[in-house]
């Protein structure tokens, strides 16, 4: 089977929901797209050494904040990345 006709064949709904729910890329893996999915993974894992690194001498408001942006960073890519797996199954499917 060929890399389209397989992401034709998934349901969009469900690989846009398990970019969400589970964890950052995993629609990507249920869509069998392995460079979306590992592209994703740099970036969720860059974003949490980035904070982690930028935050080791915060004090208890400061950390706080770091963790609301860090949160906030990786629930922007989780909807970004289940809104572009969705039009990318839904775009398939309509070839």
């Amino acid at each position: 089977m060929e890399p389209q006709q397989v992401l034709a064949a998934s349901a969009p709904w469900l690989g846009g929901l398990l970019n969400v729910v589970p964890g950052l890329g995993t629609g990507y893996i249920y869509q069998r797209r392995w460079q979306a999915y590992w592209i994703t993974s740099v970036l969720a894992t860059s974003w949490f050494v980035a904070g982690a690194l930028l935050g080791q001498e915060a004090d208890g408001d400061a950390e706080r904040q770091n963790q609301l942006i860090g949160l906030a960073g990786l629930l922007l890519l989780a909807g970004v990345t289940a809104i572009e797996a969705f039009l990318a199954a839904r775009t398939a499917r309509m070839d």
